[in-house]
């Protein structure tokens, strides 16, 4: 059966040698010492490694099951979720005021990374609460607040986003549920909804459904949606549990993975709703909800690369298998290892300077949040919305294929299920898909968030890389030829396919949307290109200073050399690609397909 260690070193040397997060100006960043981090990611560590990771296989085997309307959750699951609940461990980061730590969302992230790799199925329920109770925190009355948020917070009831109809995904404006206004102010929600993740579960006392759905009478399209809270059970004015709404699970789909996590068919039958924030303007809170999903979702995607990446690195060290081509290195035995092999050597570089780039390019992201949030900062907030769907779509397509890659580290044994590394490919598909498919963040990020406020925020990207670049070039050789010249050139052809679009896109908007794919990678390699220039510089320092523990930051800087030699230079290949325009991909008619 895989395992599950915590990475709990290398996030301490990203909180804290990387980021610095003590030295931040941001509220409440002062508190995040060193033990203070450590004590919090340790038993976060353990939590995941001696009670989640051995349920990950049991809900992938036993999955849910539907009966008479209650979905049953996998063996341990219930008990699982009790302790997660009392260690306080939902509400890390949420207000005080409703029974939260108030740490940074930093924090939240952090941990968060670990959950999701020892278990993600069962980390989705939780995981979806969060969102939803971030989206009434941002958007509800003080009346709602005070309703569902201790709850929400405790975990005590879970949360749900109700977004798409079997006929309509992205598309949202072709949605067909309906809300009808009721005199005493709320609605009769009608319609059905399927793909809810966590729709309908044993785990909780009520689930709190977010719910878009058009008011009759409203504006066609996208802007005539809204927003609902819609109780599985109705909330009594004084807290307690009233009668049963109108919501049930028509069905359990069956998945490619996240076996654990119920992933429903929701039907809503003149169930009682209650609007949250404006009529019609369902959309711009829901974002509050997807945005925060979509950087979970990125997240996802390293969790499933670094415990798949873990397992595999076990593996080549084990299983013997042919003699090094340099000369034996295991004389004694009938084979030599694995990983003497270059090529399982390069499959398992590519993994681990991903997994260690890929977090610490999420916990910068977190920050940025927190800046936003914490510090009201208005550039914060702008350069986070263009990261998100790098972080989302990139994330989750390279999280994938190392999953992959890890798999193809057991041969055989990698394709049957008892070894279990199929389970981390399957659970991290759906990744890419939900939460906004991969092609719509790269649509996303080309067509709305680099013109966003008149480029301000890409051209700010663009310029902290430049100054990093400025700061640190020319104080060492080797520095400047392994990180510095690479990220350089990088940045280059980043900017250089952002030119193009501008120069070509408005004649034709099919030559820009052709490219953004291969920009969002290409946006996202030179992003932990710029992670890996900042943790070589932060392993230098260390080891300059005469640190006891040399071999930990020569590992770092060995694996930040590695990806800025072996996969940032793809971004040339990007930018070809980018700069042969849309004339092939558009060259067929669809019926020559």
């Amino acid at each position: 059966m895989p395992t599950y260690t915590a990475p709990t070193k290398d996030m301490q040397f990203v909180l804290h040698d990387v980021l610095n997060v003590t030295k931040s100006d941001i509220p409440g960043y002062d508190e995040l010492e060193a033990d203070f981090t450590g004590a919090i990611l340790e038993e976060a560590g353990k939590i995941s490694s001696e009670v989640l990771a051995p349920l990950n296989v049991v809900g992938d085997t036993e999955g849910c099951t539907l009966e008479n309307g209650v979905v049953r959750t996998p063996k341990g699951f219930k008990e699982a979720f009790e302790q997660v609940k009392e260690g306080g461990w939902p509400g890390l980061d949420m207000p005080e005021q409703y029974g939260g730590q108030n740490m940074p969302y930093v924090m939240g992230t952090a941990v968060g990374e670990m959950f999701s790799a020892s278990n993600q199925a069962f980390t989705m329920y939780q995981g979806l609460t969060h969102g939803a109770a971030s989206a009434i925190l941002a958007h509800g009355t003080e009346q709602q607040k005070d309703t569902y948020l201790p709850k929400m917070v405790s975990c005590d009831w879970t949360g749900t986003m109700n977004l798409t109809e079997p006929h309509c995904g992205t598309d949202l404006g072709m949605m067909r549920t309906k809300a009808e206004p009721q005199a005493d102010g709320s609605y009769k929600i009608s319609g059905q909804k399927i793909f809810i993740s966590s729709g309908e579960h044993d785990m909780a006392d009520n689930i709190i459904h977010l719910v878009l759905a058009k008011i009759t009478g409203g504006p066609e399209g996208i802007k005539g949606v809204s927003l609902f809270i819609v109780p599985k059970i109705l909330v009594n004015d004084d807290g307690s549990l009233g009668a049963r709404n109108g919501v049930s699970c028509g069905k359990i789909e069956e998945k490619m993975g996240i076996h654990g996590n119920s992933t429903c068919v929701m039907n809503y039958d003149e169930a009682t709703g209650y609007l949250l924030g404006e009529e019609h303007k369902g959309m711009r809170a829901m974002f509050t909800m997807m945005n925060e999903a979509r950087l979970g979702v990125g997240m996802q995607g390293l969790a499933q690369a670094d415990v798949a990446y873990q397992n595999a690195l076990e593996y080549a060290k084990d299983r013997l298998q042919g003699r090094d081509v340099t000369g034996a290195k295991n004389p004694d035995g009938p084979a030599d290892p694995l990983i003497v092999h270059p090529d399982i050597r390069r499959s398992l570089m590519d993994q681990k300077s991903f997994a260690e780039g890929a977090r610490a390019f999420v916990l910068w992201g977190a920050t940025l949040i927190d800046q936003a949030h914490r510090s009201k900062d208005k550039d914060a907030d702008g350069l986070i919305s263009l990261l998100t769907p790098v972080i989302k779509g990139f994330l989750t397509d390279v999280g994938y294929d190392m999953t992959i890659k890890a798999q193809q580290v057991y041969g055989g044994h990698g394709y049957i299920e008892e070894w279990g590394m199929s389970q981390y490919t399957r659970d991290a598909r759906i990744a890419m898909i939900y939460e906004g498919a991969n092609g719509v963040q790269a649509l996303d990020l080309v067509g709305r968030k680099l013109a966003q406020d008149g480029g301000k925020h890409v051209m700010a990207f663009f310029e902290m890389v430049k100054s990093f670049i400025k700061e640190n070039a020319g104080k060492d050789a080797d520095y400047d030829r392994d990180f510095i010249e690479p990220l350089k050139q990088a940045s280059k052809d980043l900017q250089a396919a952002g030119m193009y679009f501008m120069q070509n896109g408005m004649k034709n908007p099919n030559n820009a949307l052709a490219g953004s794919y291969d920009f969002m990678h290409m946006f996202g390699q030179v992003c932990l290109g710029l992670m890996w220039a900042r943790m070589g510089l932060a392993a230098k320092t260390a080891l300059d200073g005469g640190t006891s523990d040399a071999a930990f930051y020569e590992t770092k800087l060995a694996t930040g050399r590695y990806y800025m030699a072996r996969q940032l230079p793809m971004t040339a290949t990007h930018l070809a690609r980018i700069e042969t325009g849309a004339e092939t991909v558009m060259a067929l008619d669809a019926a020559n397909f």
